[in-house]
């Protein structure tokens, strides 16, 4: 008998024939994974698209020329179920940076989740002493965003609840800021006796400029007197409780940054100061008043007499306090306001933010050191303007929309030194206005995605229902279709 006609030859045949099949499988197995791995589909099948990413972050994501290392300290453990569900979001939403990143080889992203706790040495070399804040970096620069930032939230009597997510703009936003060759520069004015910048004491900006450095934001001290002229790289110029006279050669320097070079000014005022700004503050449609405010409800006081603002104009700068219904405490401070006699400017906005209560006045003559009263025909009286803001949207006289100056103007700097800028509200406020002044944000445009609540409500009828369904009727189903099969297979 032939080989090939043997039974061993025929059990060679059907061994080969085996091995190349499962070779055969492998490989297509492998063909797919490798098809999968370099040109995958996904699909989302959500409402509305909730879980992908917006074409304006795909682009940008595309174009971008530094990669970004994401530090999540959220956990998915917390007996805080708010931050457990923060963590979920927020983990998911990253997945998709990665995935959308994965291929732009120069603007990589990848995340790292760190317990602060847990892993304290790797927490020490990113200086990250606080759980549930996402840190983004890209060399040199870094920005933290707390786990509220990712959420619009409504405050009410009974509770706060969250109403959307807005953790894509957000997360965005870190991203090309963090990823951008250079940071925006703020300069304190100096010079005129302003708060040191520097000054750790409980009247100093020490906790400040911290916050500041924080988000991505290079400082530096500024002091006209000396250097005659206003750096190119000043993206904005922050004027924090001057007790003296800026000179008029100063202000000059500073109304042409303002208006030629659509410069960005923060101006906080003391009050009982002279701060020889007046030309300047006409240009942009604002005064500040010579008093002090004061408040004779006790309701808008704190336990220690400040003031505590609650009376806010939806704006970028104040939505937040609005949404989350947060106060401001100040301490003393003056009234400033738009200028009702200025010349008229089409290309001029100026709005008043955060006032008093329609209790409080503006004292005129504090100088005589007498008890504070209300003096009609003399003193302002009902909501007094706090911080007022004025924006030039376009040259005057010119149909077409460019890029203005922002000045914002407070009424005190008592607002964010040492001592203060722990209330609620006051750093919050600070830096929504440094934001807006500087366009911080405003180059995304990505809405917030509701948040959908769904609830399923039972009667204890329905219940006794669902509970004889789930351990009667499924289980007797399946055995019935068991006993089906196995008479079948008897016959």
């Amino acid at each position: 008998m032939r080989f090939a006609d043997s039974f061993r030859a025929a059990r060679w045949v059907r061994l080969i024939n085996l091995l190349l099949q499962a070779v055969l499988l492998l490989c297509f197995f492998a063909g797919l994974n490798f098809i999968a791995l370099n040109h995958a589909w996904r699909f989302d099948l959500t409402q509305s698209r909730r879980q992908s990413l917006s074409a304006e972050t795909r682009s940008y994501l595309e174009r971008l020329e530094q990669p970004v290392h994401i530090v999540v300290t959220l956990t998915g453990d917390s007996d805080n179920p708010e931050v457990t569900q923060a963590f979920r979001d927020i983990s998911a939403l990253l997945r998709e940076y990665v995935y959308a990143a994965a291929n732009n080889e120069r603007g990589r992203i990848d995340v790292e989740y760190l317990d602060v706790y847990q892993n304290r040495k790797r927490a020490e070399e990113l200086n990250l002493e606080v759980p549930n804040v996402v840190v983004f970096t890209s060399g040199e620069n870094h920005r933290v965003l707390t786990a509220g930032e990712f959420y619009d939230t409504k405050i009410s009597a009974a509770h706060a609840a969250r109403e959307a997510f807005k953790g894509e703009s957000a997360v965005t936003a870190a991203i090309l800021d963090v990823s951008s060759p250079d940071k925006k520069k703020i300069y304190f004015l100096q010079g005129h006796g302003e708060i040191n910048p520097d000054d750790v004491g409980p009247r100093g900006f020490s906790l400040l400029t911290g916050a500041l450095r924080e988000r991505n934001f290079a400082l530096e001290s500024l002091d006209l007197g000396r250097t005659h002229k206003i750096p190119d790289d000043a993206a904005l110029i922050i004027i924090g409780g001057q007790e003296g006279r800026v000179q008029p050669f100063e202000e000059e320097l500073l109304r042409n940054y303002l208006q030629t070079r659509a410069g960005r000014i923060i101006l906080m005022a003391q009050p009982k100061v002279q701060i020889g700004l007046e030309n300047l503050l006409f240009d942009w449609g604002t005064i500040i008043y010579d008093d002090v405010i004061y408040d004779s409800n006790p309701q808008e006081q704190d336990e220690y007499g400040n003031l505590r603002l609650r009376y806010f104009l939806p704006h970028p700068i104040t939505q937040n306090l609005i949404d989350h219904n947060l106060p401001v405490t100040i301490g003393p401070a003056r009234t400033v306001g738009d200028d009702l006699g200025r010349a008229a400017d089409d290309g001029l906005t100026v709005k008043k933010l955060i006032a008093t209560s329609d209790t409080a006045w503006g004292e005129r003559s504090y100088r005589l050191q007498l008890p504070p009263k209300y003096t009609p025909g003399e003193d302002l009286h009902g909501q007094l303007g706090v911080l007022v803001v004025s924006e030039r949207v376009k040259p005057a006289n010119l149909p077409l929309s460019v890029r203005g100056g922002h000045l914002a103007v407070f009424g005190t700097a008592d607002l964010v030194t040492n001592d203060r800028i722990i209330n609620f509200g006051n750093l919050d406020l600070f830096l929504a206005a440094v934001n807006w002044c500087v366009d911080r944000d405003t180059q995304v445009n990505i809405p917030a995605r509701p948040i959908r609540r769904f609830q399923l409500t039972l009667s204890q009828a329905e219940l006794g229902r669902l509970r004889l369904g789930l351990l009667g009727v499924v289980p007797g189903a399946v055995a019935l279709l068991g006993l089906l099969v196995y008479l079948t297979r008897r016959r």
